[in-house]
């Protein structure tokens, strides 16, 4: 099966730099990148909202773990968002995609 990462940066520039880290490690088969979404949210006992970008991370179960710690790693916030969820159907060939992207090789 797969797992799915969810993520938010404040910056594009950030969403691409993790993107592309987390695709060239096989860490991740696909990394969307989508724009502009409003986050409402509790910060240090203050109510935040703000603009950001999601990241939807596409990785096999087996990588999941892996793919979320480096993500903390390389995330630009002090407490980056970092939520996997396991998919319980999908397409084979697309799940066999992801498993077969992120071997490590």
């Amino acid at each position: 099966m797969a797992s799915l990462i969810l993520s938010t940066v404040s910056k594009m520039e950030d969403a691409q730099r993790i993107a592309e880290i987390l695709v060239t490690e096989r860490l991740a088969a696909c990394v969307n990148i989508i724009g502009s979404i409003n986050s409402i949210f509790r910060w240090r006992d203050k109510i935040e909202r703000n603009q950001e970008i999601m990241l939807v991370i596409k990785t096999s179960k087996e990588r999941s773990k892996s793919a979320m710690y480096r993500l903390t790693e390389i995330h630009p916030y002090e407490v980056p968002e970092a939520i996997a969820l396991e998919t319980s159907d999908g397409s084979s060939k697309y799940l066999k995609w992801i498993e077969d992207s992120t071997v490590l090789r």
